[in-house]
């Protein structure tokens, strides 16, 4: 059967046809037989096209009105906000459903007594308080401001959730009124823009009391000492602050600075260890550069000590040059306290700063520079030496470790380098950092 399909197909491809007495022969193409074909592919390996669901319904979003007031008409929801039927958060809702129904502000007002500020207390205080909700906040923290809580929360609306958490706990806490709520969303807010301030990096900025305190602090230094605005001010700051940090400076500006501190101030201006951080491109601008090897921390001292001491760069190219092999390396600009180190000059990587600065670390790796000439530790609080201490290499002044009984270390440190960001414009360490 399937011989005589094949000839009659090819018997009537061509078809002849007379053209100015001559016969011509031209082929004809036939349509494809798509039964056939069909009809010849065994059921077991035909396969039907997969199914694609193109629609997709419409899913509105949740509507945002109590499941008890969803069934109102217009006529309902007027009488539940005039009666005030339900918990404030409750009936807020049904102000933007009328809204949505044509009815104005004033409108509303003259039909329900509420006026248009309360209006929109109400619905940014709602929104506020399902914020607090779906970050996680306790439910006893949300319960304290079922009752009369649209005006507090509402003064916190610019925050973000995380802040808003923070700042309603700290409201609840201290029992704060509107006016109190509005200042405390103010200090918050306020706090990142008094960046230079006197006083900026005392205070910690995720804790709201430190942000109020400073606040505080900052307004009583606008008036003149001594004066009694300018000590209520400090008193409240006092009482405010949480961090130890925030209430020392705040006694200090209200009593003045004690023997202690001034002593270490005075101890602060001798230290002669620069902390700096490196920035993008600052190697390929600099006039002269530093090469030095690089060990790692968890390496160990064994590791510390097989590094290059010698090193050194000449030739029309400045090539480097080292007494040993040597797999890793850093490039630095010619800082003065490194281009100082004449021979046994080595670059210790930490991976997190925290566990080896004795000052406030940021949770980043930095680079310790050392001079390996430089062992013997003196006391003398303006050097720092870098030394293995219970198996961990740590960084502490000379008088420290010396009170310890350490009279020898891996070398004297002669600078400390953080890595480039571009979110951190503080290049160099501050006073109030140090330990």
């Amino acid at each position: 059967m399937l011989s005589l399909t094949a000839t009659t197909l090819k018997s009537s491809l061509f078809t002849r046809s007379k053209t100015h007495g001559f016969s011509n022969t031209r082929p004809v193409y036939p349509k494809p037989f798509t039964t056939m074909n069909a009809a010849l592919i065994p059921a077991s390996n035909r396969q039907a096209p997969p199914k694609q669901q193109l629609y997709q319904p419409f899913r509105p979003p949740p509507s945002p009105i109590p499941p008890k007031f969803r069934s109102l008409d217009t006529a309902g929801k007027i009488e539940v906000l005039t009666d005030r039927l339900g918990l404030w958060f409750e009936y807020a809702p049904l102000i933007s459903s009328l809204y949505t129904e044509g009815f104005t502000p004033p409108s509303i007002e003259e039909l329900t007594g509420l006026s248009g500020v309360e209006q929109n207390r109400l619905i940014v205080g709602a929104q506020v308080r399902d914020s607090l909700v779906q970050s996680g906040a306790k439910s006893e923290l949300i319960a304290a401001f079922d009752n009369n809580g649209a005006e507090r929360l509402y003064e916190i609306r610019l925050l973000n959730n995380a802040q808003r958490v923070a700042a309603a706990e700290y409201i609840v806490d201290h029992d704060f009124d509107m006016k109190g709520a509005q200042d405390l969303a103010r200090a918050i807010k306020d706090y990142p823009h008094r960046r230079g301030d006197v006083g900026f990096g005392d205070f910690d900025y995720n804790l709201p009391g430190d942000c109020l305190s400073f606040m505080l602090y900052r307004k009583s230094r606008e008036h003149r000492s001594p004066s009694e605005v300018r000590t209520t001010l400090l008193e409240q700051a006092l009482e405010t602050a949480v961090t130890e940090k925030a209430k020392k400076a705040v006694a200090r500006e209200l009593h003045g600075e004690s023997e202690e501190e001034r002593a270490k101030e005075e101890e602060i201006k001798i230290i002669r260890v620069p902390v700096v951080r490196l920035r993008f491109g600052e190697v390929a601008g600099a006039s002269s550069v530093v090469v030095l090897p690089v060990c790692k921390a968890e390496e160990g001292e064994e590791k510390l000590f097989e590094a290059p001491m010698e090193f050194e760069s000449g030739g029309e190219f400045g090539v480097v040059e080292a007494e040993k092999d040597w797999s890793r390396w850093i490039v630095l600009p010619g800082w003065a306290p490194v281009v100082a180190v004449t021979k046994g000059g080595v670059a210790v990587s930490f991976s997190d700063d925290r566990k080896v600065l004795p000052w406030k670390g940021k949770g980043e790796g930095i680079m310790v520079v050392i001079d390996r000439e430089k062992k013997i530790v003196e006391a003398d609080n303006g050097y720092y030496y870098l030394v293995l201490d219970d198996g961990e290499m740590k960084l502490d002044r000379g008088l420290v470790w010396k009170e310890k009984g350490v009279n020898e270390s891996l070398g004297m440190v002669v600078l400390v380098v953080r890595p480039p960001r571009d979110d951190d414009d503080e290049w160099q360490i501050n006073d109030e950092d140090w330990d």
